[in-house]
């Protein structure tokens, strides 16, 4: 054999090698599936799977009372801290040091004037609020700060209103995580019919907002002459402060939201439900109900009928617009991509939130917990850009308001799914009583938004505004639902709404139901294309020997 043969030969040897070594079967082959991007943080993280819950303050749950407030137990995975729950009730300025420093809140945030009327209860409220960032791009690295999750590794921007702080923002030196106070969405506001009512609005943001308090009884003018409304001609600009003042006559669920560009800031998360409760004697009511869920200290007059009472805040996120704070902290830039580039006839939404939170979060703190034969007050707001159709499963309640307006007990209406326009507020008398129509008994009964968009979360689903009303010996003691552990396992991972996984991941049926083109190969088939390989080289090697 010459030896152009042989060079010839080695090279078809080479190549029928690389053939092999390229066609060698893998045990999983990529589907060659590119899912769209969403946002997908802490990747410094070993695993994208989270604990349901943290279980951080068991000792939050309990029934207790702090500095004479009686606070009800929460069975919620994540409580409210009880501390600021009873500082929201006396004031900063009538609760112990020891007290407040439990608490993230300033100490000029709420402050409790005088018993005017001498029916045991103050009837001047002074409240501070501020205009909070949250995933908000930071200026010292490319990493986002204050950040809140909406559910397992989505971030999205957002903007909302909190009760003056103290301190970091930041649990610690160490974290760029919100502390809890500072979370979406902002919070309910409570204050007793008849009240003189002082809410100033202290702007630390960048850009400028007011407070405009939607269906609330109020003056246009203050008592300086000044705007009353909250509209944008009279905006609150950065570094500036304002003061509203309000008298309310009317009791009733309101809202209250920033005015200036009103269609982008209202969506950025500026909103919050304003409850003016019915005048009692000693009504000491819950002034902040921080993340909206259940109020842990009732007025007098809800205690009189109901059992429990519950906020309930439906809002949605166009990741686009939340995506302008995260690409640019020079406010210059957000308010030309704000205001000019980005056009808001054109916006969509991609996440639909309950009480700041979409599913799997919700299960953390936006479970109903009720047991049978009880009465439950829900106040219902839409805070989103489109209607919602709030349905519950095994249940019938009855309309008991509109927008603040009580309704006549022959006009109210018992159903299982509220249509309610954006901006609108229902009231709803929720009973437990198994009877057929407005319980059908015990059970872990979903809740949510029947718009078929409202249980997803950009696309993913079972997501959005998904939440539970659960019968407490179904909830284990951190509060999560039993009998979910499989599906629990699959959605409390970041992978899962990043579209890294499949639906079906896990289980009997995974080799049917996962991603097409993950294909597990039979062994025996692996060994025999070894085998046929050794011998194709080995034949090769021999007949070169030979003809050598």
């Amino acid at each position: 054999m010459t030896k152009k043969h042989l060079v010839l030969l080695a090279l078809l040897l080479m190549a029928l090698i690389t053939a092999v070594v390229q066609l060698f079967p893998k045990t999983l082959s990529s589907a060659g599936i590119n899912p769209p991007p969403t946002i997908y943080s802490h990747p410094e993280e070993t695993s994208s799977v989270e604990k349901p819950c943290s279980n951080e303050h068991p000792e939050w749950r309990q029934a207790q009372t702090i500095e004479g407030v009686d606070i009800a137990p929460a069975l919620a995975c994540e409580p409210d801290n009880p501390y600021e729950v009873a500082t929201s009730v006396r004031g900063t300025n009538n609760v112990s040091m020891m007290t407040l420093m439990q608490t993230d809140l300033a100490q000029d945030a709420l402050i409790m004037g005088e018993d005017v009327d001498k029916d045991g209860d103050p009837d001047e409220i002074h409240i501070k609020l501020e205009v909070v960032e949250l995933n908000g791009a930071s200026p010292d690295g490319e990493f986002l700060i204050n950040t809140y999750p909406i559910a397992p590794g989505i971030q999205p921007g957002l903007w909302v209103y909190a009760p003056k702080s103290r301190g970091m923002a930041l649990k610690n030196f160490n974290s760029v995580v919100a502390i809890p106070m500072l979370r979406a969405p902002s919070p309910t506001i409570r204050v007793e019919q008849g009240d003189k009512v002082f809410i100033t609005l202290e702007n630390t943001h960048y850009l400028p907002h007011t407070i405009h308090l939607h269906g609330v009884d109020h003056a246009f003018h203050n008592s300086k002459g000044e705007d009353n409304d909250g509209t944008e001609e009279h905006a609150v600009f950065p570094g500036k402060s304002h003061t509203y003042e309000i008298q309310p006559r009317h009791a009733g669920t309101m809202l209250y939201h920033c005015h200036v560009q009103t269609a982008q800031h209202f969506m950025m998360g500026l909103h919050g439900i304003f409850v003016v409760e019915e005048n009692h004697p000693n009504n000491w009511v819950q002034t902040f109900n921080v993340g909206a869920g259940q109020v842990r200290h009732p007025s007098v007059g809800v205690k009189n009928t109901y059992s429990q009472e519950y906020d309930l805040v439906y809002q949605s996120i166009d990741k686009k617009l939340s995506q302008i704070i995260q690409n640019a902290n020079d406010p210059r830039l957000v308010a030309q991509r704000m205001s000019r580039d980005y056009n808001m006839t054109e916006s969509f939404e991609n996440y639909f939130l309950l009480n700041g939170h979409s599913f799997p979060y919700t299960l953390r703190d936006g479970i109903i917990a009720v047991n049978d034969n009880e009465n439950v007050k829900l106040r219902i707001a839409n805070v989103q850009r489109s209607p919602v159709a709030i349905h519950f499963h095994g249940h019938k309640a009855t309309i008991t308001a509109y927008d603040g307006v009580d309704q006549a007990e022959a006009a109210r209406i018992t159903r299982d799914v509220f249509d309610i326009a954006p901006a609108q507020r229902i009231d709803l008398q929720l009973s437990t009583q198994n009877n057929g129509v407005n319980s059908y008994g015990p059970g872990l009964w979903m809740f949510h938004d029947h718009v078929a968009t409202g249980t997803t979360s950009d696309g993913m689903e079972p997501g959005g505004n998904m939440a539970i009303l659960a019968y407490k010996p179904l909830l284990d003691e951190q509060g999560m639902p039993t009998m979910h552990d499989d599906l629990l396992n699959e959605v409390f991972s970041k992978d899962y709404y990043a579209k890294k996984q499949a639906l079906w991941a896990q289980g009997d049926f995974k080799h049917l139901l996962g991603d097409a083109g993950l294909i597990v190969p039979t062994y025996w088939q692996i060994i025999l294309f070894g085998l046929a390989a050794g011998l194709l080289i080995g034949l090769a090697l021999v007949f070169t020997l030979k003809r050598k």
